[in-house]
């Protein structure tokens, strides 16, 4: 395939991290409107959780599809029904249609975000190139998701939430457009029968475990156990069914090997952490700090500048200092992080929060390049598909599992101080994260309401920074057994 042809592809690709990084972002901005009108703001929740279940129930199928039909054909058809998902949102005349449509648009994501990087892997078969493609598309995803705020408010104010989920329609047809016509696929197409059980049995798990998820903290404990131990009974037969087919959901095999499982620990464990900053800090700014929505969502752009920074360095040291030493670099960064965050008190400035933020935000840029390469580069070119949407649904799964257990240390903080302040209640502490709502509030009791907000986030930070702290002694280990070899060969 010719340069120009690449180049002309990796646009319309990158225009799937585009359209995702948009929809991460925009929807929050919009979501006041949408639950206003559809008059859901009960089912708030939900409308996060089936995007993200759909997401991940879809990504290691889409995966297998795109081996049995090609990977054009499967992101045509995946962004076809992420576009078809945002259509059906823009239409949507309750909630129950609204949040329906928004699982159809998590099962379309669940492809069109990674079957791109699979695509990557054939085209770009020179590492340190397909890292430089990854960097970019990261960036991609961090510029969409700095214009999203900025973009959701300025059409929610300017026409109606409608419109946020409509101005995707013609980024995905440009790029079905551009893929249909310029992207040929020459590899071979997988023709093994397909493994109907063990996919129904990893959809039902997914689902039973990601709801359990959910719950967590809205319901009696047992009920996430109870979830959580189906799910994994689903998951354990279906590892079983695996070993007996010929062409397995799964394989097996993938946990057999040991970089493999090592790069999947660390993309999950640093995700789980990764999202701290990002959830907590614009709210951070707005409840403990006292600024605008628009102000607290500006914390996220030193982070997204300085991902793209972390992307595009990362393929360039890594031939010195190897994999690892990179790695060392970026969990250093996210380190610096959550010691800060960690540490600070709450009056804090906005400076410190911008700071940290392009800390964790090069942390991020350096990891994600070089993890999702290492994915890729550990296993053979047959489970390269399988490996990066797996490594996908790792994220998803770390991700929600995090995001409920830093809701339930908020709620608990918050729960707290409002048992020690009978005059605080907890209707009031949600006015707080809100800047329209926040003025309304009695001033003499916003530096006690601001004091618990923060007794919240500070545990969020402390938990956010164990993770790190795990990995840091992870990637020591990994570290000083690499360079053993090279010692003793020197010797």
């Amino acid at each position: 395939m010719s340069r120009n042809r690449k180049i002309i592809i990796t646009f319309a690709l990158l225009l799937s991290n585009a359209m995702a990084g948009l929809d991460g972002t925009i929807i929050n901005t919009a979501l006041p409107a949408i639950v206003s009108d559809l008059h859901g703001i009960q089912y708030m929740g939900w409308i996060v959780a089936i995007f993200l279940l759909g997401m991940a129930v879809a990504t290691p199928l889409w995966s297998k599809f795109g081996e049995k039909r090609g990977n054009k054909t499967a992101y045509i058809v995946t962004t076809s029904i992420f576009a078809l998902g945002a259509l059906l949102q823009g239409m949507a005349p309750n909630i129950t249609w609204f949040i329906i449509a928004r699982g159809i648009m998590g099962l379309g994501a669940g492809g069109m975000s990674t079957i791109p990087f699979i695509i990557y892997a054939h085209l770009f078969t020179n590492l340190k190139r397909r890292a430089q493609v990854i960097g970019i598309t990261s960036a991609s995803f961090s510029t969409a998701s700095i214009v999203g705020p900025l973009f959701g408010g300025w059409i929610v104010d300017t026409f109606s939430w409608h419109w946020v989920f409509y101005v995707n329609l013609p980024l995905a047809a440009v790029s079905i457009a551009i893929v249909a016509l310029f992207f040929k696929g020459s590899r071979a197409l997988n023709q093994q029968p397909v493994d109907y059980q063990g996919a129904v049995l990893m959809v039902l798990g997914l689902v039973a475990i990601l709801v359990g998820i959910q719950l967590l903290g809205t319901t009696a404990l047992w009920v996430t156990v109870a979830f959580v131990v189906v799910g994994l009974a689903l998951l354990l037969r279906m590892h079983r069914v695996e070993d007996r087919v010929s062409d397995p959901i799964v394989p097996n095999r993938l946990f057999k090997n040991e970089k493999l499982v090592i790069d999947l620990v660390i993309f999950a464990v640093l995700w789980g952490a990764f999202v701290a900053f990002n959830i907590y800090a614009p709210m951070w700014a707005q409840g403990i700090m006292g600024f605008s929505a628009l102000i607290g969502g500006m914390t996220q752009i030193p982070g997204s500048i300085a991902n793209f920074i972390g992307s595009e360095m990362a393929p360039a040291v890594q031939p010195r200092i190897g994999r690892y030493g990179v790695l060392a670099i970026g969990t250093l960064t996210f380190l610096v992080t959550f010691v800060g965050m960690g540490l600070v008190g709450s009056d804090a400035s906005y400076t410190f929060l911008l700071v940290m933020g392009a800390f964790n935000g090069f942390g991020i840029g350096v990891c994600f390049t070089t993890l999702q390469v290492a994915v890729q580069s550990d296993v053979a070119m047959v489970d390269v598909p399988i490996a990066t949407s797996f490594a996908y649904l790792v994220r998803i799964l770390s991700q929600t599992f995090m995001s409920s257990i830093y809701g339930v240390i908020l709620n608990q903080a918050l729960s707290a101080g409002v048992r020690t302040h009978p005059a605080i209640t907890m209707g009031m502490l949600n006015q707080l994260t809100n800047s329209q709502t926040a003025g309304h509030l009695p001033d003499q009791l916003l530096p006690q309401m601001r004091a618990i907000l923060f007794a919240g986030m500070h545990n969020i930070m402390v938990t956010a920074l164990g993770l790190v702290a795990i990995i840091v002694v992870l990637i020591s280990v990994l570290l000083v057994r690499h360079h053993q070899p090279a010692r003793r060969q020197a010797a």
